[in-house]
């Protein structure tokens, strides 16, 4: 089946999941973490991309970068090729680390790039394995709280922080604010269960859109349009951004059909 091509951001920002092969373990101490963090930072300082956000976990990892002078598929094959070489060097294995094909969402709205760092800093919050955002080591939260991150530089927050307030101070106090609150945020859609995978929602939607591709369904006369996308939506298991990412059209389009 041939792969869903990836939607430009007209932002240039992206949220980024890579996760384990078969949900094996990417990171197993503070060294891979480490190791892999340096060489985002190096992807940096090679392609000049802006890095807002990042968590690693066990297995998975959350990034929210905007592109620099390379498309995101190079710069992410970048990180992961040179994060594999030092794996399988250390570890003594062979083959595959991440999953075959990184999952990836624009982000193109203020709210939205709010509610992912927020979504970002949390993962290690609802996984348990700490009790607030700002203990988590290996994620952007410590650095956007005015503390020492690791390493030092590869953040970039002034953006971020410039959408609570131009006083830096004033700007930190009230992310943190907005960074502890309890949320039920789920970003991306395959990370909230129920959903549909990519490749089961393109079969869906295939079946729902009959004879027309998917880049036709746009360019179809509003009411025909407009019906063809209430089925869409009524498709158990996907959402409306998961949809309007396949079909390349706006979400609202969808929700307003």
């Amino acid at each position: 089946m041939p792969r869903v091509a990836r939607k430009k951001s007209e932002s240039g920002i992206y949220h980024v999941l890579l996760r384990g092969k078969n949900g094996q373990d990417i990171f197993r101490d503070d060294e891979d973490n480490a190791r892999f963090l340096d060489t985002l930072y190096l992807c940096k300082e090679k392609s000049g991309i802006d890095v807002y956000g990042w968590c690693l976990m066990r297995n998975h990892v959350h990034l929210l970068i905007k592109e620099g002078s390379e498309n995101l598929s190079n710069t992410i094959k970048r990180l992961t090729v040179s994060y594999v070489w030092y794996y399988n060097s250390k570890y003594q294995s062979k083959g595959p680390v991440f999953h075959d094909r990184f999952k990836s969402e624009v982000v193109e709205q203020d709210f939205y790039l709010m509610t992912l760092i927020r979504f970002i800093h949390q993962n290690p919050v609802k996984a348990g394995l700490v009790g607030y955002p700002g203990k988590w080591k290996w994620s952007s939260c410590r650095p956007y709280y005015g503390f020492p991150g690791y390493p030092d530089g590869l953040l970039d927050e002034n953006m971020v922080l410039s959408m609570f307030d131009d006083d830096n101070d004033l700007a930190k106090r009230l992310f943190i604010q907005y960074n502890e609150e309890e949320s039920q945020d789920w970003c991306m859609d395959i990370t909230r269960p129920g959903r549909l995978s990519d490749e089961d929602a393109v079969q869906a939607i295939k079946q729902v859109a009959g004879d027309y591709e998917f880049s036709q369904i746009k360019d179809l006369p509003t009411s025909e349009r407009n019906a063809i996308l209430r089925k869409i939506r009524a498709i158990d298991g996907i959402s409306l951004r998961q949809a309007a990412r396949i079909i390349g059209v706006s979400h609202v389009l969808i929700h307003r059909a």
